[in-house]
């Protein structure tokens, strides 16, 4: 059984004024909101539990799984999980078992991870995907790649238009990564961090000490460059877009037709 964490929490200021009333994670895609596109992503692959933060505009969201998901809205004062059924019927198939996570502020990709670090204290690997990309990545193949190396991290990455806006890889010959840098003015590599990886319960051997804890606490800036030499990279030849601004998301409603057409 895998688990995933969907990081979903952001506020989509780049895509206003489609989210002054709705969360970047139920923006349609083709008429189907990019949350169940990757619900169904998820399903395909078989991962069976899934945890997805929420803070902007939560209660939309929450709804949306009262829809879709029956008993996800038995609540806890900052959880919010399905009851334990062996499946609920998704859009187009069997989903995971959802666990919402509300942050009444928000703690960044890695304090939301930190904050649920018993949830994947069983050494088993976990994904970690940013909720805001459009990808018809292969997640099993990712998986079987990340159990043949033994380091506690995979790194997906791509080629991006614009490597300065991406977290950007130094990757070795044999796929260890060398150096990592957020958003740097001068790229060293043209290998760009997707927002899709693979680790497990080591990953917190990285995570900045508590001394120097930070809030919130961002896996590219504070988490990432601390795995230098115990990550490798996966390169990923799939479909991959971040719809994060106007000019992304109008242009990947044409995009994902032609992919989807093209399976």
């Amino acid at each position: 059984m895998s688990r995933a964490f969907l990081l979903a929490a952001g506020l989509g200021t780049r895509l206003r004024p489609l989210t002054y009333h709705t969360p970047k994670c139920l923006l349609p895609i083709q008429g189907t909101p990019l949350l169940a596109i990757w619900l169904d992503l998820l399903s395909r692959h078989g991962v069976r539990e899934v945890l997805i933060n929420t803070h902007w505009l939560h209660e939309q969201v929450e709804a949306f799984f009262r829809q879709h998901l029956p008993g996800t809205a038995q609540a806890f004062r900052f959880r919010y999980k399905a009851d334990g059924s062996s499946g609920s019927r998704g859009l187009m198939g069997e989903w995971p078992e959802v666990r919402l996570f509300y942050e009444a502020r928000l703690l960044g990709s890695a304090g939301t991870i930190a904050a649920n670090r018993e949830w994947v204290s069983d050494g088993e690997p976990f994904f970690i995907l940013y909720g805001d990309n459009l990808t018809n990545v292969n997640l099993s193949a990712m998986l079987a790649f990340h159990k043949t190396h033994g380091l506690p991290f995979t790194l997906g990455v791509f080629e991006p238009e614009d490597p300065s806006r991406c977290g950007i890889a130094e990757v070795a010959a044999d796929g260890t990564v060398l150096g990592f840098v957020e958003k740097p003015a001068r790229p060293k590599s043209n290998l760009a961090a997707a927002g899709i990886y693979v680790a497990d319960a080591r990953i917190f051997d990285f995570f900045p000490p508590a001394k120097a804890s930070f809030d919130p606490m961002d896996l590219g800036y504070h988490v990432l460059p601390r795995l230098v030499g115990n990550m490798k990279a996966y390169f990923i030849k799939e479909f991959i877009r971040d719809i994060g601004t106007m000019e992304a998301y109008e242009k990947v409603q044409i995009e994902w037709v032609e992919t989807e057409a093209g399976k």
